[in-house]
């Protein structure tokens, strides 16, 4: 009756009204805890695509940062041949003579002539340069400027975006603590035989442990599924990752972790990542998936078993998969 119940979606029943007989109780702790891990679940994602957010912000930030640095430098190389520029505009509006006809009319001797079309050559060859560099250090400006706007809108929109997703994870939180408390409520009306019936068995009948985990590689998933075992009878608890209790992205991340292997926090991010594997092909060690939301996670642990923190009120343990809708399979 346990297995499976970490995600999924809720049966529409009224979570306010307290269990009138003990099938009712259990069934409604069954909808319950579906909800409450799907919530919960979400409620992670949306933590941690916040941090993202807020990464995203810092970097634009930082960004902007540098580039309003380059547009100040940018600047300043304008200002440095603004007195050229000046000076050239200046001396065009007043007539200078700067032109080799110029230099033709008012030369007195051949010898003053080519001196001064030298000197004309070397003052036009200079200003070119000046002007070139002019030119290219306003365009640098312009460049840098456009881009540091760039650079502020999208922090902007980091921002508003990291607000958003912030307030529909509070949103989301409270949600979640609501289905939590109206669980815990259904749970405590139950009676003691049918809390102990809800938590099933640890391991189904015939499970062996010893002949599964032969011959495992250390750093494999076969060494996750052996550190995951080893909880096997902790309680399962919303939000936790371990040592002692877990829910169930968080054991899969803490059996993970006790071979050295990073594995994301929620079981949709798990989802994401290492090398998909066909149902047909899983081997013990796999991550399994379910549910269409991918609200559930479970290490495989051979013949149609998986090893999982199922729900609230049943404790880490052993159970088959067929009662799950089964979604994908990872292998890290």
């Amino acid at each position: 009756m346990a297995a499976g119940l970490c995600g999924g979606g809720s049966a529409g029943a009224d979570p306010a009204a307290l269990p009138g007989s003990a099938t009712e109780a259990v069934q409604r702790m069954i909808e319950l805890s579906r909800e409450s891990e799907q919530l919960n679940q979400q409620a992670l994602d949306v933590a941690a695509e916040f941090d993202t957010k807020l990464a995203e912000q810092r970097i634009a930030e930082a960004d902007l940062a540098a580039r309003t640095d380059v547009a100040n430098r940018a600047r300043d190389e304008v200002r440095r041949y603004q007195p050229v520029i000046d000076r050239t505009a200046i001396a065009a509006y007043q007539g200078a003579r700067t032109s080799r006809l110029a230099a033709v009319l008012v030369s007195d001797s051949p010898q003053q002539l080519l001196d001064q079309m030298s000197a004309l050559d070397v003052i036009t060859a200079q200003t070119s340069a000046q002007l070139d560099r002019y030119e290219q250090a306003t365009e640098s400006a312009a460049a840098a400027e456009s881009t540091a706007r760039a650079a502020a809108e999208t922090a902007h929109q980091a921002a508003r975006q990291a607000e958003a997703t912030h307030s529909d994870l509070i949103r989301k939180r409270s949600e979640l603590g609501d289905a939590i408390a109206k669980v815990i409520q259904a749970w405590n009306a139950l009676p003691a035989v049918d809390k102990s019936s809800f938590a099933g068995s640890p391991f189904p009948a015939g499970f062996d442990r010893d002949t599964l985990l032969e011959g495992l590689v250390p750093g494999s998933g076969t060494s996750a599924l052996a550190a995951g075992l080893t909880r096997v009878g902790d309680p399962y608890v919303w939000g936790a990752t371990g040592p002692s209790q877990f829910d169930c992205s968080g054991l899969v991340q803490w059996a993970f972790a006790q071979v050295g292997k990073k594995v994301p926090r929620t079981s949709s991010q798990q989802a994401r990542h290492g090398v998909p594997v066909a149902r047909s092909d899983l081997q013990p060690g796999d991550v399994v998936f379910f549910y269409p939301d991918i609200t559930h996670v479970g290490i495989y642990a051979g013949n149609g078993l998986m090893l999982h923190a199922s729900t609230f009120g049943v404790p880490v343990a052993v159970a088959p998969m067929g009662s799950t809708p089964f979604h994908s399979a990872r292998r890290y």
